[in-house]
Order: structure tokens, then C-alpha cells, then sequence
């Protein structure tokens, strides 16, 4: 594992259970800020448990639980007096199919993080809203039409607009459960660019099934394997030279 000192969040001998199940063991990682680290591994394998456990969106399934420390600029957002919609504001998540709020539009659905935390003003919101979807490349799409539907924009518009609803609220690590898995190629493309952009202000962590993806966005890799975290590296080294059997047989596509 990096050194605590270094990462701007590190799990500390992570484990998860749903009812009677471990799907996490023991694991340990640590993410410099600015980088973006894939999880790979075959499906079932426990990355997009572990990727829940970094922001306390675990404990939100029902029959769950979880053990050991998450540690965010060195303090565990597990402890008893951390609040957890303040720690997932800071560590914000983008889950596998776009999920806009279906009654709001599309201004409303980027200030929803904002209005829930409260204490801003209408200009505050609006200039957030208008900075996060620049950051989301989806201003120059959208900037006429802010006031419809969220669900009235394309599937990749769509993703892009969860991205910005993440970023409104201004976190430093951005949380990514297959973003892309739904998304046709040209939009996969224009998520791909933006982490790349994005990576400049705020620490991206990506659960990818695309080896091809990983290996083009990713600065560090870390395969996963029935619970377990295999191996931890960088992404050219991962890919190109891994110390693991399993590993190499996983990228390879021998199995999963």
C-alpha cells in the first residue's frame, strides 16, 4: 500500500459483507491526489463493493456491513462523529447507468447536491451549475435548454450531466462504477477525455471492465480476484510487465 502521508485517501484492511457473504478481503490501497486509478478483475470479483466502501455508500444496501478504516486526508470517514453526506461530498460517485432525477430539469438535477447542503445563494447556485457542466464539456450542448428535463438529453448528455451533478459540489476525489459500460463509442470517447481533463483538480478512481480503457486513462491499476486485491501498480507496468500469474492471465483474456 502507498503511504498514508502520500494518498489522498487509503483503505486500510477494507472488508464487506452482504448478509453472510464477504465480498471485499482485507484490502488495502492508497490514491495520490491527481491520479486516476482503475480497478479491474472479472465480474463478482468485488470492485464495485469496495469503490461503495471509499464514500459509505455501502452501508446505504440493506443486510450490509463493512470493517476496517477509510482514511481521507488522513482522517477515517468511518468514525462515529464523521457525518456521511459530508464525506460524499467530498468524494462524490458516478454510478453505472445515468441516473438524472427524472422530475427535475436540467439546471436543477447539477444544483440538487447544492441545495441539499445549503447556504447558497442564487447566484452561488447558478454559477456553480454553469462551472460544473464546463467541466462536464456539456455547457455549450446544454446552455439553451437548462430548463428542460434531465432525461430529455441523450444517454451520453445524460452521464455527463451526473458527472457535473458530482462535480457541482466541488469534491476532490470523483468515484466511477463503469461510467461507460451503456455508452456507444463516441461517447465513451468524450467521458474518457473529460476524466483525462478532469484529473488536473480532482482524483478520479474508475471500476472499468475495458482493459483497453484502463490502460488509456488509468495512471495506476489494481486487479481484483474473488474478493481480493491481486496486484497494485502502475498501469504500464500492470499491463505490460505484472508480477501476478493471475494478473497476466486476466489481461491476456484467459479468463473472466
Amino acid at each position: 500500500m502507498q503511504k498514508v502521508s502520500t494518498a489522498v485517501i487509503a483503505a486500510e484492511n477494507i472488508s464487506a459483507w452482504y448478509g453472510s457473504n464477504r465480498a471485499v478481503i482485507d484490502i488495502s490501497l492508497g490514491v495520490n491526489p491527481g491520479e486516476v486509478l482503475a480497478l479491474i478483475g472479472p465480474s463478482g470479483c468485488g470492485k464495485s463493493t469496495f469503490l461503495r466502501c471509499l464514500n459509505r455508500m455501502h452501508e446505504e444496501i440493506d443486510h450490509t456491513r463493512s470493517e476496517g478504516r477509510v482514511l481521507y486526508k488522513g482522517e477515517d470517514i468511518y468514525s462515529d462523529d464523521v457525518d456521511p453526506v459530508a464525506v460524499r461530498s467530498c468524494i462524490g460517485m458516478v454510478f453505472q447507468k445515468a441516473n438524472p432525477f427524472p422530475t427535475m430539469s436540467v439546471a436543477e438535477n447539477v444544483a440538487a447536491g447544492l441545495r441539499l447542503r445549503g447556504g447558497f445563494s442564487r447566484s452561488e447556485i447558478e454559477s456553480r451549475v454553469e462551472g460544473a457542466l464546463r467541466k462536464a464539456a456539456l455547457w455549450e450542448e446544454v446552455k439553451n435548454k437548462l430548463r428542460a428535463p434531465g432525461t430529455s438529453l441523450s444517454g451520453g448528455q445524460q452521464q455527463r450531466l451526473c458527472i457535473a451533478r458530482a462535480l457541482a459540489v466541488q469534491p476532490e476525489i470523483l468515484l466511477m462504477d463503469e461510467p461507460t459500460s451503456a455508452l456507444d463509442p463516441i461517447s465513451t470517447g468524450r467521458i474518457e477525455e473529460l476524466m483525462t481533463e478532469l484529473k488536473k483538480s480532482v482524483t478520479i478512481i474508475i471500476v472499468t471492465h475495458n482493459m483497453q480503457q484502463a490502460a488509456r486513462i488509468s495512471d495506476q491499476t489494481a486487479f481484483f480476484l474473488m474478493g481480493k486485491l491481486v496486484e497494485h501498480g502502475n498501469t504500464e507496468q500492470i499491463f505490460n510487465s505484472p508480477t501476478r500469474e493471475e494478473t497476466e492471465n486476466y489481461i491476456s483474456g484467459r479468463f473472466g
